[in-house]
């Protein structure tokens, strides 16, 4: 049976995995552009536009890995060994990336101290979340019921492309939002940057997917084989009506176009991947059902899943709506 609770889980693990990266996509994104701002107030400006909802964002990671352990432990204890090291560094990156986010407005002698370790955890976040996507993309090895790889499986050629690739993303993500949150020199800036780095994503893209359906067969089979390619062609032909959205919003001086087109890129590739997966959950060798939890255990966390998801994305659009417009550059965090 394939709508049942297994499928159902994986489906909202998915779902909160693409929350994650959509919502902290863009304040990591900020955090990425740190360097290029021109002045400490168009810093400020930057960090103020992020301030309201950054760590309600990063919930969605919580229940991502929280439900991958609770519903499917087999594939946690799997996953987890072939990526440690990059998840360590992610989870490193992003402590140490709150920290400064809280010291930065407490202290004038070492502001650029923490600016820099702001863009550094916001960097190496971004690019360890691609480091681990490209090494599951590319198949973790497993023996039995565990992993029989090797220390650095996760570091290859391929593994590094999808790290770049999701850190000049989430720099395009950060660039529209504050397109969209700003005003004035700020926002030129960033429109400007974001028509180079929007260019970027799309190339790196690109890249990625012509190199996936060639690292396992059965991804080969599900973009080229008819009839199952019809539907998975319709992947590009949205990302086409994207693109011209994305640079039509730009070129036409749009605030929210670009950003709800760059989201979309994100979420196009996101469902590329899933059409590549399907039903995998431990590439290339186990399916969800093989890694889920038993029956009773996934309908006992269910319960849980169905009364707090809703609250979590009530609380999370209550707050995007009261904080919504542009920033006032004399009002913020401090």
């Amino acid at each position: 049976m394939l709508f049942d609770l297994a499928f159902i889980w994986a489906g909202l693990i998915a779902f909160a995995v693409l929350v994650y990266v959509i919502l902290d996509g863009f304040d990591l994104g900020i955090g990425i552009l740190y360097p290029f701002a021109r002045s400490e107030k168009d810093r400020d400006m930057m960090m103020n536009s992020v301030a309201p909802v950054w760590d309600g964002n990063e919930t969605w990671l919580i229940l991502g890995g929280g439900g991958l352990f609770a519903v499917f432990p087999l594939a946690y204890a799997i996953i987890m060994p072939a990526l440690y090291m990059p998840i360590i560094l992610m989870l490193l990156a992003l402590i140490f990336r709150g920290v400064s986010f809280e010291y930065r407005w407490r202290t004038k002698r070492w502001k650029g101290v923490w600016n820099v370790a702001f863009f550094a955890g916001s960097t190496v976040a971004a690019f360890s979340q691609g480091i681990a996507l490209g090494a599951l993309v590319q198949g973790i090895e497993v023996t039995g019921r565990s992993y029989s790889g090797g220390w650095f499986d996760w570091f290859t050629p391929f593994s590094i492309l999808t790290g770049i690739a999701v850190v000049v993303g989430y720099a395009l993500l950060g660039a529209t939002w504050l397109v969209l949150k700003t005003e004035g020199d700020l926002q030129v800036q960033m429109r400007r940057h974001a028509w180079w780095l929007g260019a970027g994503t799309l190339s790196l893209i690109g890249a990625v997917s012509l190199i996936t359906p060639f690292l396992e067969p059965i991804y080969f089979e599900r973009w080229f084989n008819l009839p199952g390619s019809l539907v998975s062609m319709a992947v590009p032909v949205v990302m086409v009506g994207l693109i011209w959205s994305f640079f039509t919003g730009l070129n036409d001086g749009k605030d929210l176009q670009p950003f709800l087109s760059a989201l979309g890129f994100f979420v196009v590739s996101f469902v590329g991947i899933g059409i590549s997966f399907y039903p995998m959950m431990v590439p290339p060798s186990l399916t969800i059902w093989q890694v889920a939890a038993p029956d009773q255990s996934l309908a006992f966390a269910l319960v849980g899943a169905v009364i707090l998801i809703p609250i979590i994305l009530a609380y999370t659009a209550y707050a995007y709506w009261v904080f919504r417009g542009k920033i006032d550059p004399a009002e913020g965090y401090h």
